[in-house]
C-alpha cells in the first residue's frame, strides 16, 4: 500500500512538473507576436497584475543576444537619436505614432495581436534606420504593443502616449526624465 501511494505521488509530481515545463516552453515559442526584417523577435508573456487579467509583458530578442524588456526610456532616447539625424522625418514618425494611439483598443484575450501596424508603414521612414540601435519597424511594433498593454491595464491613461506628445515640444531632458522616473516606480 505504501509503495503504491509513493509511486502515485511520484507520477503526480512528474506530470505536474512536465505540465509546467510544457507551459513555459509553449509561452516562449507560441507567443511570438512579430519578427522584424532584421530577425528581432518581439513577443509577449502573461503579466502579473491581478486587477488586469489580460496584462502582458513585452520582450524582444535580437539574433545572438539575450531576451530584453523594452522600456519607455529606450523608445524616447531612440527617437531623439533619430531626431538628431532627420528632425522633420522624425516628427512625421511621431505624428504617425500618435495616430496609432487613437486606434488602439484594450484587449480581452491573450496573446494580443497588432491592431494598427502594417509593414508598409515602415517605408516612408526608412531613412531613420541609418542611425540608432532600433529600426523604425521595431519602434512601431514595440510602441504599439506597449500602448495596447497600457490601454488594457490603464484605460484612462497612457504614459507612452504622453511621452510622444511631449516629444519635440518639451525639452528632451524633461521627456527623458519622465520616461526614466516611470521605470523606477
Amino acid at each position: 500500500m505504501k509503495k503504491t501511494f509513493s509511486m502515485l505521488k511520484t507520477v503526480y509530481y512528474y506530470l505536474k512538473s512536465s505540465y509546467h515545463i510544457w507551459k513555459v516552453r509553449r509561452l516562449q515559442e507560441d507567443d511570438l507576436v512579430y519578427t522584424t526584417k532584421t530577425n528581432v523577435q518581439i513577443g509577449v508573456y502573461p503579466g502579473r497584475k491581478p486587477e488586469s487579467p489580460y496584462d502582458f509583458i513585452v520582450k524582444f530578442r535580437e539574433p545572438g543576444k539575450r531576451e530584453r524588456t523594452p522600456a519607455h526610456v529606450h523608445l524616447i532616447v531612440e527617437m531623439y537619436v533619430k531626431y538628431a539625424h532627420n528632425p522633420s522625418l522624425t516628427l512625421q514618425l511621431k505624428e504617425h505614432i500618435l495616430k496609432m494611439f487613437t486606434q488602439i483598443k484594450p484587449v480581452n484575450s491573450f496573446p494580443p495581436s497588432l491592431q494598427f501596424f502594417r509593414p508598409e508603414h515602415i517605408e516612408p521612414f526608412k531613412d531613420l534606420d541609418k542611425v540608432g540601435e532600433f529600426t523604425v519597424e521595431f519602434l512601431l511594433v514595440v510602441t504599439e504593443l506597449m500602448a495596447i498593454q497600457e490601454k488594457t491595464n490603464y484605460p484612462e491613461g497612457s504614459l507612452t502616449e504622453s511621452l510622444y506628445k511631449d516629444f519635440g515640444v518639451k525639452d528632451r531632458f524633461s521627456v527623458i526624465q519622465k520616461a526614466v522616473l516611470k521605470r523606477l516606480r
